[in-house]
């Protein structure tokens, strides 16, 4: 959801939030309906605290979730570099066709997973060519020194390379589950119930107008960040882009023209394998 859009629904629900209440307001007594009104207040209060403390440990989880997801969006892009450094140790014919899928591999996840993520339709999808370099690499036999060195490096950095993939597509499902949602909205619904009871018609339009609308605002805000943390993939503002693989897939290239390599690729640019 983009800030327009965003923007909009809290317009909205703080307009119906004040309608409301300017509407309950005309047949309200004086005073509000609440003949202690410290003690409404109170029990506001106490709402309102307990509301407060369920969001936070909401929104702490929430970014957590959005933060893994982008740094694991990162780590996979730094480890899918070194990688194709460590390649050029293993020798050759191998050394060619592991650097072509690590760049297909890449391509894959900007033109391919990422759209699905977006979707929510990642699932437990594999990355073709993540099946194509383990075939790639059990072909390798290293012989000399540096290559037995390159070849234990290459399975670190694919066990790296793995779990920062887990850490991308883990936030894509989203982490808030059904049941704290409709926790969320009811305590929502009875928080703005709970502020009709305070229409009170000694006190000016305006006044009760930017009472509710207050409320009504920060709690559309708050339910809008959580749904936006809760699903980090999205185009627009704060949304996780694959900025750093597309970095790397530039680098990668420039470094393989920079020296000399010409390296077949097993795939187009959207990395689909090529026919």
């Amino acid at each position: 959801m983009n800030l327009v859009w965003s923007a909009l629904v809290i317009a909205v629900a703080a307009t119906l939030a004040v309608t409301a209440m300017l509407l309950v307001r005309r047949g309200a007594p004086e005073g509000s309906r609440f003949v202690d009104g410290d003690r409404a207040s109170g029990v506001f209060g106490v709402l309102a605290t307990g509301f407060s403390v369920l969001l936070g440990f909401v929104v702490f989880l929430a970014f957590e979730s959005y933060d893994a997801s982008r740094a694991g969006a990162e780590q996979e892009a730094v480890v899918l570099s070194q990688q194709v450094e460590t390649a050029q140790f293993l020798g050759s014919p191998a050394a060619a066709e592991l650097t072509g899928e690590l760049v297909c591999y890449g391509r894959s996840v900007v033109h391919t997973e990422w759209p699905r993520a977006q979707s929510g339709d990642q699932g437990d999808q594999i990355n073709p060519w993540g099946v194509e370099l383990f075939r790639t690499i059990k072909t390798v036999q290293p012989r000399t020194a540096s290559e037995q060195e390159a070849y234990g490096k290459w399975m670190d950095e694919t066990s790296d390379r793995e779990g920062a993939r887990i850490d991308r597509i883990h936030g894509a499902v989203g982490v808030i589950p059904a049941p704290l949602w409709v926790v969320l909205l009811l305590i929502s619904v009875v928080v703005f119930v709970f502020m009709l009871f305070f229409a009170d018609p000694a006190e000016g339009a305006v006044a009760q107008g930017v009472l509710m609308g207050s409320v009504a605002t920060v709690v559309v805000s708050m339910l809008l960040l959580i749904a936006f943390l809760d699903s980090p993939f999205h185009e627009g503002i704060g949304g996780v882009r694959p900025a750093a693989m597309e970095r790397t897939l530039r680098i990668i290239d420039a470094s393989l023209q920079a020296v000399g390599e010409n390296v077949p690729l097993p795939c187009d640019a959207r990395g689909a394998p090529a026919s």
